[in-house]
């Protein structure tokens, strides 16, 4: 009798085991899965939760797909990913950026089907679906447009880079002539001492022919 309620436990455990994993591998998969940008997509929560919340979410998810409790090879993936999205809804300014995306989601969603505010379609399940893809649609955008004002950033500070740089090799070109031009200072006064002296010669040579033809 004994031996037959042990291995009833036996199977019990083996089936909680299987089900804890199972439900582990769905969570990495879910977070995987889940839009990057929207972080609150990625801790599986609703826009608008307190801080509170978001608190208690990611300890109880990353303590279910933690690398060091399952064997899943993606479970560091996850984890990874997680650990970021739950990062950017603890920064004031990052939070407060998603939510705005979020809230022009609705507003486009609202104006494209001419809804009011007050209309009941908004709190239907399918509303809010097409509202989350809308968001993905929102965040897109606005991570294309800010990498292209990044690369915009980067080319005009590039420009101003070789502006610069230009700048300092115009300058250290005339200050190396100038230091050429000091140097030989000494030997182009020699030079000029010397052709004066013989362009005296010369003169003192004519003069002595002149004077003998006029003698």
């Amino acid at each position: 009798m004994a031996s037959e309620d042990q291995d009833s436990l036996d199977a019990l455990d083996a089936l909680e085991r299987e089900a804890s994993d199972f439900t582990k591998d769905a969570e990495i998969d879910r977070i995987r899965n889940a839009f990057s940008l929207d972080a609150y997509a990625v801790l599986d929560l609703q826009p608008g939760v307190p801080e509170s919340d978001i608190k208690v979410q990611y300890r109880k998810k990353s303590l279910l797909i933690h690398p060091d409790k399952t064997k899943n090879p993606l479970a560091p993936d996850a984890f990874d990913r997680l650990k970021k999205a739950h990062t950017s809804l603890m920064d004031e300014k990052a939070r407060t950026y998603l939510d705005e995306c979020i809230a022009d989601a609705r507003r486009l969603l609202i104006r494209e089907h001419k809804y009011t505010v007050d209309s009941p379609e908004l709190q239907t399940d399918e509303f809010k679906k097409e509202w989350r893809k809308k968001t993905v649609h929102v965040l897109l955008d606005e991570e294309a447009r800010r990498r292209r004002q990044a690369k915009a950033r980067l080319q005009e500070e590039g420009r101003e880079r070789r502006k610069e740089e230009e700048e300092l090799e115009a300058r250290k070109r005339k200050r190396d002539q100038d230091k050429a031009w000091e140097d030989t200072r000494e030997e182009r006064i020699g030079s000029w001492r010397d052709w004066q002296k013989g362009h005296k010669k010369d003169d003192d040579k004519k003069k002595k022919k002149k004077m003998k033809v006029l003698g």
